[in-house]
């Protein structure tokens, strides 16, 4: 089969690999439908992430279950399936509080050994905890489709973070960064009551799809230009709730001093670059609450799912460029020279 390998910065390849094959009992084979590029794959494009030379790399997919494992009971052959972006066992203690993402036996899709999301087929371990199968149906609606493919990663992180950061039903939400997670982020406070959303970004396009998304305003400056804006549009008090969706130092600092006395600030920008160089002086003395972290997605697409299947929220404008597999490499270039917001990737 092809799949989509890095050998160094700005060198991603699509190539000959072996096809996957059941390994364990509790695998399953997917066929790939559709996968994407996230952001966070570009760190490794850009060569700030190690990688391997050849690794596999991709974690966003939903595809056909082809075969299965004999201890598989959750999914059959035929079935159509979402994959988080780690795979975990669904029985160990970590799971069964909701974090995923620590799984004991987990892993993230395109480790050294494992197939990465953007290839024809993947092998997925423990198929029973990780796979969510979805409504047959969905295969033949392309933008229901596409939606659903955010509940690999995208939406379940913007939810996390605006879970994190307390969003409410009433709430005043500040959202620090205008890439698909932070419009993610937009509509996930917006599904969980937000009133007032003041989306930080520069971009048109992006802000765009963030008002169409539930933002109320939209700041443009940044670093202390942004954080007067913000205050300005809150009296001077600040958001209650902030979601930091870039993991930059300057981001970082930016949600701190937007957030209220007392608010809440969910991260899930992926830390790079620097040190993020808070004082923590001002978070203690702020009573600012710091949370977030890598987002269990596993844990939320049930919660998620029911809102895209009856149209509650439609999280596919995220996605502005679509290619095949050949054309992943522009996909990568796209992105990293932001030309394109996410890119969709159709077999």
């Amino acid at each position: 089969m092809r799949a989509t390998v890095i050998h160094a910065s700005h060198d991603i390849r699509v190539e000959e690999v072996p096809d996957p094959v059941i390994q364990r009992p509790s695998d399953a084979v997917v066929r790939v439908v559709l996968s994407c590029i996230c952001g966070t794959d570009l760190w490794a494009y850009r060569g700030v992430a190690a990688r391997e030379p050849g690794q596999r790399i991709g974690h966003e997919f939903l595809g056909i279950v082809e075969e299965v494992g004999v201890d598989v009971r959750n999914c059959a052959v035929g079935d159509l399936v979402v994959a988080p972006f780690l795979w975990s066992d669904g029985v160990c203690s970590y799971c069964a509080e909701g974090l995923t993402t620590s799984c004991e036996h987990g892993g993230f899709w395109g480790s050294p050994g494992s197939d990465g999301g953007q290839g024809e087929a993947v092998r997925v371990p423990y198929a029973d905890g990780t796979l969510v199968r979805l409504p047959s149906g969905a295969a033949s609606d392309q933008r229901l489709l596409t939606a659903l493919l955010t509940l690999s990663d995208v939406l379940g992180t913007g939810h996390h973070a605006a879970v994190g950061a307390g969003v409410r039903p009433g709430s005043t939400v500040g959202v620090v960064g205008d890439g698909a997670v932070g419009l993610c982020g937009v509509l996930a406070a917006k599904r969980l009551g937000a009133d007032r959303i003041i989306a930080l970004g520069r971009h048109q396009v992006r802000t765009d799809i963030a008002r169409a998304f539930g933002a109320t305003d939209v700041v443009a400056e940044r670093g202390e230009a942004a954080v007067e804006a913000v205050l300005e549009l809150t009296r001077g008090r600040g958001a209650p709730a902030v979601i930091e969706a870039v993991g930059t130092e300057q981001a970082m600092r930016t949600a701190v001093g937007i957030a209220r006395d007392g608010g809440s600030i969910g991260c899930v920008g992926v830390p790079h670059g620097s040190d993020t160089g808070l004082e923590l002086s001002e978070i203690f003395e702020r009573n600012i609450a710091l949370r977030g972290g890598v987002a269990p997605v596993r844990t939320y697409i049930p919660q998620l799912l029911p809102d895209i299947l009856d149209g509650t929220i439609d999280p596919s404008p995220v996605f502005d460029l679509t290619v095949g597999l050949d054309g992943v490499p522009r996909g990568y270039k796209a992105m990293d020279e932001r030309t394109a917001l996410k890119v969709l990737i159709r077999y």
